[in-house]
């Protein structure tokens, strides 16, 4: 039985790559820092092993005898003093050396798509400058890069739920979000088939126009979509350095320039953002929430 390690295997994306693996047949190793929060998020407490990737003494012996590791680990917000480049460059460094030192012949890494193109975001930065020294490591390397989440689109229900959606723009720009689950499988199948890298969303594209109304579908409110230069978009890049604190700013940078661009990748699973809404709205009725 061939072994893997998910790296942020307590994560919304881990969470999706354990049960993956396991349904395939792996022996899974996952890594987190938080065995309780692990555990609570589903986790069998035979599969964790603790340890922090920002420091790489925690991570010795994590590896041993794994044919695989894939690394789901990034933080969206900058807290608890940690960078960007501490966790989403460095800690993953750590990960690839330890997988080195142990022998792993493969590692996967999930990033961004059109990271190029967005190179001032301090997010994709670091995930871009570790996808560098991956590339150039002497292993066989997956670099599966998704258009977005189903859950970062919850942001469009959570304007139309007060009322109007705002747009930069004309709002024609094209996305096909990916569910988690969906995403996990692309991802086991792309190491499976020797792929080197992937661009990846889900099984259906919208424009963000499309995406408004079917925020305001799921809620059962007639559509109010209104349209903002897309200046503004690019002054608030602009501003957001020197205007906003540092755990606020980098999700923003991020979303705003994500925005201003298609990400569109390679059609995969089956899952549709329309049942995400729903089942969203669904918790919010219910007083269950998200």
């Amino acid at each position: 039985m061939s072994t893997v390690v998910v790296a942020g295997a307590s994560g919304y994306l881990g969470t999706f790559l354990v049960s993956a693996y396991l349904a395939r047949g792996w022996k899974v190793r996952a890594l987190v820092r938080n065995a309780p929060r692990a555990e609570a998020r589903g986790l069998a407490r035979e599969q964790i092993v603790v340890a922090d990737a920002t420091d790489p003494e925690s991570l010795r012996g994590t590896m041993e005898g794994a044919t695989l590791v894939v690394s789901a680990l990034g933080i969206t917000r900058q807290r608890d003093g940690l960078s960007y480049r501490d966790v989403d460059y460095q800690a993953n460094v750590h990960l690839l050396n330890e997988a080195l030192a142990a022998g792993v012949p493969r590692f996967c890494y999930v990033h961004v798509m059109n990271a190029r193109a967005m190179a001032n975001v301090s997010l994709v930065a670091a995930k871009q400058a570790f996808v560098d020294v991956l590339r150039a490591a002497p292993l066989r390397s997956t670099v599966v890069c998704p258009s977005g989440y189903f859950s970062d689109m919850e942001d469009f229900l959570s304007m139309a739920r007060s009322g109007r959606v705002w747009l930069f723009g004309s709002g024609t720009l094209r996305l096909n979000l990916i569910h988690g689950a969906d995403l996990a499988e692309a991802v086991v199948d792309a190491v499976e088939t020797g792929r080197e890298t992937l661009e990846v969303g889900g099984t259906d594209t919208f424009t963000q126009q499309d995406l408004a109304r079917l925020a305001f579908k799921a809620l059962g409110k007639p559509p109010a979509i209104s349209s903002l230069p897309d200046w503004i978009r690019r002054t608030v890049l602009r501003i957001l350095p020197v205007a906003t604190p540092r755990d606020i700013r980098g999700p923003a940078q991020f979303f705003l320039t994500a925005m201003g661009r298609d990400m569109v990748g390679d059609s995969y699973g089956n899952r549709h953002l329309a049942e995400h809404f729903r089942s969203v709205v669904t918790g919010i009725i219910e007083g269950v929430g998200r």
